[in-house]
């Protein structure tokens, strides 16, 4: 007793202690003999500590929060040892729904909890409430740390709760870029999405409105638009760019959507700045100020300007200023001993293309988290091989005259070459200059023809530049592309 309490005073506590031998001995008889003996050294901190300990915290309660917990579950290591700490009043969920079918009318089977809590996003079980419950998870809802004290191994909470940690999961994810409120961008209804009370709120909104503006063209943008279409609703999209889609669409192929987004009445103001937005004579928002001093009319404004890494009140443990967020090792490691980060927030090295990375996107969300708990768990020293993976699915609403999805994988980098006529199908191919495969993107393909493309992004391979530009359809270029590995 006197020991425990002696470490607990030092700052270390017996969980930080542990756990990093736990990963030095790996997941065979050594690993389950310092589990045992951190189940004894621990029972006696948790006394002395009335309960203030934690062997280990995820911080932030998105969707990589999930993946880690199942991971956690999958290794016999949760029950009773982890606890989630979250701003939501609900568990991890599947966050790309709420721009898509959360977004539905009512009358088009809208997507709605408990149907899309993770991990069913990857085809695994549901975690309800009842699931973290079940395998001895703790979960603090709408509780967000607010304070973190790196050396005594200490956060607090927003209720005041303090809790002591031996190793530190962060995975508090990002906030919405916002207007400033100066130009209105705090008005009745201006939404910005990225939590179900978010999503929530813009549905109530929906139901009401008449004419609403989408700021920004990305994916944001494109996915509100599309199910504002479901609600028969008078929508335009203003972005300061030239086409849709800027970071990865190419002209061409940023063309071909934004014809099927007219096609379903959307109107487009390209090249465009906000001034402010304005107010009606009951508060709420009524139109959208221009740079330029053109209006446009809206009773709903949804704003999709990006996002912003959610490191407070971590800065300490190192922000990477040129990607933002923490910055980890190819382990998620950052550099603080028993500390890791995953998910959005991390700034981590992809090792495909030698640079540092921040990506914003569920997948990376979901194998971060795993592969993050399985170095922590076990004696695995593999470094994180990302391949960059993007998708978006539109229109997808019972109706809709057509629905699309599509997906990319690898770097946009070098020549482009289209091969296609968007009926249905469509694929673009980045190419270097040593006529090597950078990326792949496809538009309604099949299971297989999208089974390809990682392999050929991953791979690399050289390809025939000639055969390829003279390709009659999408399915001799993936063939051609097919050839080359």
């Amino acid at each position: 007793m006197a020991s425990a309490a002696a470490a607990a005073a030092a700052g270390t506590g017996c969980y930080s202690q542990t756990s990093w031998a736990l990963r030095r001995l790996g997941a065979g008889g050594g690993a389950l003999a310092s589990a045992a003996t951190r189940r004894r050294n621990c029972s006696v901190a948790a006394a002395v500590f009335d309960n203030q300990n934690r062997e280990y915290v995820i911080v932030g309660g998105g969707n990589a929060a999930g993946y880690a917990a199942r991971t956690f579950v999958e290794h016999g290591m949760a029950d009773g040892r982890l606890c989630i700490v979250s701003k939501e009043a609900v568990p991890p969920y599947e966050r790309p729904a709420l721009t898509k079918g959360y977004l539905f009318p009512p009358e088009k089977k809208p997507a709605r909890l408990p149907g899309f809590h993770t991990c069913v996003g990857s085809g695994g079980q549901r975690q309800t409430a009842e699931w973290y419950k079940e395998n001895g998870i703790e979960v603090l809802y709408e509780d967000p740390v607010e304070a973190f004290d790196g050396k005594t191994q200490t956060l607090k909470t927003s209720s005041g709760k303090i809790l002591k940690y031996g190793s530190l999961i962060i995975s508090t994810g990002c906030a919405a870029a916002r207007l400033p409120e100066k130009i209105g961008g705090d008005l009745p209804g201006v939404h910005y999405i990225r939590d179900v009370a978010d999503a929530d709120s813009l549905v109530s909104s929906l139901g009401k409105a008449k004419k609403i503006v989408v700021i920004g063209g990305g994916y944001i943008g494109m996915e509100v638009a599309a199910a504002a279409c479901g609600w028969n609703l008078d929508t335009t999209i203003i972005f300061p760019e030239d086409h849709i889609m800027p970071r990865l669409f190419t002209p061409s192929l940023a063309k071909k959507y934004e014809e099927l987004y007219e096609q379903n009445g959307v109107k487009f103001v390209k090249g465009a700045l906000i001034d402010k937005l304005d107010a009606g004579s009951d508060g709420r928002v009524s139109s959208a100020i221009l740079k330029d001093g053109s209006v446009v009319e809206a009773d709903t404004v949804i704003v999709g300007i990006g996002a912003k890494p959610s490191v407070s009140p971590f800065e300490a443990v190192g922000v990477n200023i040129e990607v933002g967020g923490i910055e980890v090792d190819s382990m998620f490691r950052t550099s603080i001993p028993s500390i890791f980060a995953i998910g959005d927030v991390a700034a981590f090295p992809l090792k495909m293309y030698d640079r540092i990375a921040r990506v914003e996107h569920v997948d990376h969300a979901r194998k971060s988290a795993q592969h993050c708990i399985e170095t922590l768990l076990t004696s695995q020293a593999k470094a994180y091989d990302y391949l960059p993976y993007f998708y978006s699915r539109v229109f997808e609403y019972e109706g809709s005259s057509r629905k699309i999805w599509w997906q990319f994988y690898g770097d946009n980098v070098g020549e482009t070459i289209e091969v296609g006529n968007f009926d249905p199908k469509i694929a673009t191919f980045w190419i270097d200059s040593d006529s090597r495969l950078k990326g792949v993107f496809l538009e309604s393909g099949t299971s297989e023809e999208f089974s390809l493309l990682p392999k050929l992004a991953r791979s690399q391979p050289i390809v025939d530049k000639a055969k390829l530009k003279s390709a009659t359809s999408v399915e001799d270029a993936l063939e051609i592309a097919r050839s080359s590995l």
